[in-house]
């Protein structure tokens, strides 16, 4: 039976020691390898074995998937040299790691008293339930005390997140963060040539240049292992050095060949990162072996001959022969190495394959969204002093006011921000215009002045750079509040908040979080102003996203409250939230007439607090009909109650205010003491909002009763009058609750 490629590189490996002969003399373990390094024979000989482990991992991994017990066979063979980076960093600097890191992960283990690299990471593709990152959950490179927060990133999305973390660490520190970080610590973040072209890493990379440009610290590595193609597509030579190398205030440095030929650059590009509090852009070259994974035949997409020239350029290969060479060890010390590692491996395998894997629905999503309501309560009832409050709002408290203008929904979240920064000063608020100039709404007039611009920032017009950043604010320690202009735009980056921020907790089984609550300016109902980029009032990705907190206030007391809920709730359980403000709420003061004033209302005190499941309950006693709404909704359905009254309907409105989860439990209590329920959605008709769920969530609770809904046109929403033919109206809620009465 014909060898696989496999088989080859390792024989190849194996044939060299066993043949080749040794050196006349043997170097002592402390003198540099050559006179051209500083790296030392033992240190080269650690490395090596580093390498070894990381490459018979791989090996075994896809041994074992044959059987059917090894789930993840994307290898590091031939990126084993990132291990020289593994080496020099310190433990207090965190790797935000490239799924063909082994080699870095192996090295950097090794640093660790007490570390068993070889069975954690066996326990890691087998997905057994101990795996002390995930819990069995996904298999990534992840330590809470290698300070390695686990990826599944196969796309660079990873890269806002380490430039956020490498800005945020200079606020964490003057703050006095315990997040077991220095004062010079750097950040690291790995990822392929490949990965390089894509959005989200030339934003990371971009957002870091541009942050000290402006005079930021961004001490940050950017490791770009390029091993020339990506799963079947060769990266044009010379490709990423000339993306990167004459890029201002990005330090390149690009390496390649033996472990001693790597070291010192590598060492002199993290002491300038360190030095200089910058980015570095290191540029490592490697190669790729076996494919991109267990199942790619590479053959079918490249000549014999080329993936034996790659295999011939084996990392592995070429360190042996340097150190034998070199007299840093004998080919039968090597031999050792291999044969000791790969006993260990059998071992850990065995053990591994017997252990349990999840089996429980509940284990299983436990860290997804971790909600602890006493200590959400206990955070809340942090206060300030109340000179300190005084000195912050001026002349009047707001819970004093009684001017109309001070009362809207706007004032209210301005006041909340007020009070939440001043109560934690971790907090940051930052985005688009969201400084001098206070918001496009003017929703954060007046909070950079109060709080300075290190506190309230206004960022580059992007919002993967803003989620980034706010994901590694988050994981440094800090409690980030950013705003995203309107929601439209959240959907360029949606990824930060879907495969990135919200899944940290998950698979780093809660050893990892990353709290933040983003605000984002939305939803519609703005008099035809805009179109539809500054009317979006579709949900549906949001609410797609598990673990997401996404809250939507309808009036301006509620919105003050359901913030603090959400920042004591991201604060005390590392909760990733979104507050969905709605745009044409924040300065509305009417609700049943011009003039009227019904929508204004008093600034609930500090001490005050809305939690997810607490709804709001209009006209309770009414039975008639159950009304469900949220945002401008609720609005547009207490005017339809009125409406009905005249018709002898007593309607029952229900504002839901939490979106996901969806209060189901306030849901069906209401709707069981009334006759019939309809939802009255302002977001599109096909899976824009929460009717679709409301209602099925009903029916296959045995509801039995009438139910029905109102929903938007399925359409973008488009300028002027016309906006009015799309969106739902007051006066079609209560003709289809009068005509679900008949």
């Amino acid at each position: 039976m014909a060898k696989t490629r496999v088989e080859i590189v390792q024989d190849n490996l194996v044939t060299y020691l066993a043949s080749a002969p040794a050196a006349a003399a043997l170097l002592p373990g402390d003198m540099p390898l050559t006179p051209h390094t500083s790296l030392t024979a033992a240190q080269a000989l650690a490395l090596f074995q580093d390498q070894v482990t990381t490459r018979l991992l791989d090996v075994a991994a896809r041994e074992l998937r044959k059987t059917n017990q090894s789930f993840y066979t994307i290898s590091s063979a031939g990126h084993e040299n990132n291990a020289v980076l593994g080496e020099l960093l310190r433990l207090n600097d965190p790797c935000f790691l490239h799924y063909r890191s082994g080699g870095l992960m192996m090295a950097r283990s090794r640093q660790l008293p007490g570390s068993n690299r070889i069975l954690d990471n066996v326990r890691s593709f087998c997905a057994s339930a101990d795996d002390p990152i995930s819990g069995g959950r996904h298999k990534v490179w992840g330590s809470r005390p290698l300070w390695v927060p686990p990826q599944t990133s196969t796309i660079a999305s990873h890269l806002p997140k380490a430039y956020g973390m490498a800005y945020a660490l200079r606020r964490a520190r003057r703050l006095g963060m315990k997040n077991g970080l220095s004062a010079d610590s750097i950040v690291l973040c790995s990822f392929g040539d490949a990965s390089a072209n894509h959005a989200t890493a030339l934003t990371g990379i971009n957002a870091a240049r541009y942050a000290v440009r402006r005079g930021g610290d961004v001490p940050v590595v950017f490791l770009c292992e390029d091993n020339g193609i990506g799963i079947s597509t060769e990266t044009p030579r010379n490709w990423i050095h000339d993306n990167f190398s004459a890029l201002p205030h990005l330090h390149y440095v690009e390496l390649a060949g033996t472990m001693d030929e790597i070291w010192d650059g590598a060492a002199a590009a993290i002491e300038h990162c360190r030095r200089t509090r910058s980015p570095v852009f290191l540029h490592l070259h490697t190669v790729r072996l076996w494919g991109h994974a267990g199942t790619d035949v590479e053959t079918s997409y490249r000549p014999l001959e080329e993936v034996e020239a790659i295999e011939a350029r084996d990392p592995l290969l070429a360190n042996a022969r340097q150190l034998i060479e070199l007299g840093a060890a004998t080919p039968t010390a090597l031999q050792k190495i291999v044969h000791d590692v790969q006993a260990r491996i059998d071992a850990a395998c065995v053990e591994v394959t017997n252990r349990p894997k999840l089996t429980c629905v509940t284990e299983i999503v436990r860290p997804l969204a971790p909600y602890d309501e006493k200590a959400i309560r206990a955070t809340s009832r942090s206060q300030v002093a109340a000179a300190e409050r005084a000195a912050a709002f001026g002349e009047q408290l707001p819970e004093k006011s009684t001017a109309p203008l001070k009362r809207t929904m706007a004032a209210h979240i301005n006041a909340a921000l007020t009070d939440e920064m001043l109560r934690f000063p971790e907090i940051s608020l930052f985005g688009e215009d969201v400084g001098r100039k206070g918001g496009v709404y003017g929703v954060t007039t007046g909070l950079q002045k109060k709080f300075g611009p290190h506190r309230v920032t206004d960022t580059l017009l992007d919002e993967t750079t803003i989620l980034g950043l706010a994901q590694g604010a988050g994981t440094a320690g800090l409690l980030p509040m950013p705003e995203i202009q309107y929601l439209a735009y959240i959907h360029n980056a949606l990824d930060q908040l879907r495969g990135e921020a919200c899944s940290l907790q998950y698979f780093s089984n809660d050893q990892f979080a990353n709290p933040m609550v983003v605000r984002v300016q939305g939803l519609a109902y703005q008099k035809g102003f805009g179109g539809h980029f500054h009317n979006d009032n579709s949900i549906g990705a949001l609410r797609d996203i598990p673990g997401l907190l996404l809250a939507v206030p309808s009036r301006g007391d509620d919105a003050a409250m359901m913030l603090r809920g959400l920042v004591a709730t991201a604060r005390a359980c590392g909760r990733v939230a979104v507050f969905l403000e709605p745009i044409a709420l924040y300065h509305e003061r009417d609700l049943l007439a011009d003039g009227d004033n019904q929508w204004l209302f008093d600034y609930p005190t500090p001490d005050k607090l809305l939690l997810p499941g607490e709804v709001g309950v209009y006209y309770e006693r009414a039975k008639d009909i159950l009304i469900v709404s949220y945002g401008n909704g609720l609005r547009l359905s207490l005017r339809a109650a009125r409406q009905l009254e005249g018709k002898g309907i007593h309607a029952r409105v229900l504002d839901v205010r939490w979106l996901n989860p969806l209060p189901f439990d306030a849901i069906k209590r209401h709707a069981t003491e009334c006759k019939r329920v309809l939802v009255a959605d302002e977001c599109r008709a096909t899976g824009g909002g929460i009717a679709d769920t409301v209602i099925s969530a009903l029916a296959e609770s045995g509801y039995g009763k009438p139910l029905g809904s109102v929903r938007a046109v399925d359409s973008y929403v488009p300028l002027a009058a016309a906006a009015n033919l799309v969106l739902i109206s007051d006066t079609q809620i209560a003709d289809a609750a009068a005509k679900l009465c008949r």
